[in-house]
């Protein structure tokens, strides 16, 4: 299937893009937080930031319904907030607190919510593609409708184990969207230098998949293309392809000078396609809200992640005691129940 391209005027409320400028802005403030809190040392490890991206997981989430499951790669903190996961426990959770969704023990590339839905947070490039199918496989089993949104990058869509998802996913007709989050360059090495095709959604069409590609840096193209996926998937019909063209400002991870690409290259994708931008605009212009009205939600978003950044630092490092658990099934309780 070709991509598309919307002519029709966006059906959109008032408040829809006063809640997507929410959203974003909450990613990319607190993206900036963690990246300050990584610079004191305060988080340890490997840390992968998702400014720049906010417009993908805000559309994709729009487009989804109570129940459905999202599984994704290491840079996963927006998948987190735009899921409705609490950024007090992702902030705490980085910082290997205590009060953390893991406990403390994931840190910023594995943690879970098994109350929204979200499944991680994998560390190995491509590992969480045929997790995902395996989501969407057991949805189809209980025939409840559920959708599950399985994302991966430009890089991870070279893994042989995306291709055996395709297929069983194809074969089977699972419930799942492969939503191909193309930030234009794996690790370092650009699309182009990295994969044979211009467009990677194509590489559905050998296993029968259909597919798109979307322009991930408009919140309101991606949630149009996210609702023609999760219609084609609750009919019945099998998977479905969405490669979302976006853009990550930052490098690789925390540890990454990205001296692959120019200033100037950043600086004109911020300057003419910023996602929160686009919305702000449209807000304005649109006299859907004041200056003054942003300014209320720029500060309400500040002072959340300022309350996420204080109560990770306040909480607790996990007990010695945690490093026995979530290691081993306890076959009694399983057996009893």
């Amino acid at each position: 299937m070709a991509a598309r391209k919307s002519t029709k005027k966006p059906n959109v409320s008032a408040d829809e893009l006063k809640t997507y400028y929410r959203e974003m802005l909450l990613i990319r403030r607190f993206e900036e937080k963690a990246g300050q809190l990584y610079g004191m040392g305060l988080i340890g490890g490997f840390c992968h930031l998702y400014i720049g991206q906010e417009a993908v997981v805000v559309g994709l989430e729009a487009a989804a319904e109570e129940g459905d499951k999202r599984i994704t790669s290491y840079r996963d903190h927006g998948h987190m907030l735009a899921c409705g996961m609490d950024p007090d426990g992702v902030m705490a959770e980085l910082t290997g607190r205590a009060g953390g969704y893991s406990k403390g023990k994931g840190g910023s590339m594995h943690m879970f919510s098994k109350e929204k839905h979200f499944y991680g947070g994998h560390g190995i490039v491509g590992a969480q593609v045929p997790l995902g199918a395996g989501l969407a496989f057991a949805d189809k089993y209980k025939g409840n409708g559920r959708v599950t949104f399985t994302y991966f990058g430009d890089g991870a869509a070279n893994q042989g184990q995306v291709y055996e998802a395709f297929n069983m996913a194809a074969l089977w007709d699972l419930p799942v969207i492969f939503v191909i989050e193309n930030n234009q360059y794996a690790m370092g090495t650009s699309q182009a230098r990295s994969t044979s095709t211009p467009d990677i959604y194509t590489r559905g069409a050998a296993f029968g998949i259909p597919g798109e590609a979307v322009d991930g840096m408009n919140v309101l193209s991606v949630k149009e293309a996210g609702e023609r996926a999760v219609a084609h998937c609750r009919s019945g019909k099998g998977p479905y392809i969405l490669e979302v063209k976006t853009y990550r400002y930052r490098g690789h991870s925390m540890s990454d000078p990205a001296k692959y690409r120019t200033r100037e290259e950043v600086q004109k994708m911020r300057s003419e396609r910023d996602p929160i931008e686009q919305v702000r605009e449209m807000l304005l212009t649109g006299k859907h809200a004041t200056e003054d009205d942003l300014k209320a939600i720029d500060k309400e978003i500040k002072d959340i992640v300022n309350k996420s950044a204080e109560f990770s630092k306040e909480s607790p490092e996990p007990s010695l005691d945690e490093l026995w658990t979530d290691i081993y099934a306890d076959a009694t309780q399983q057996q009893s129940a």
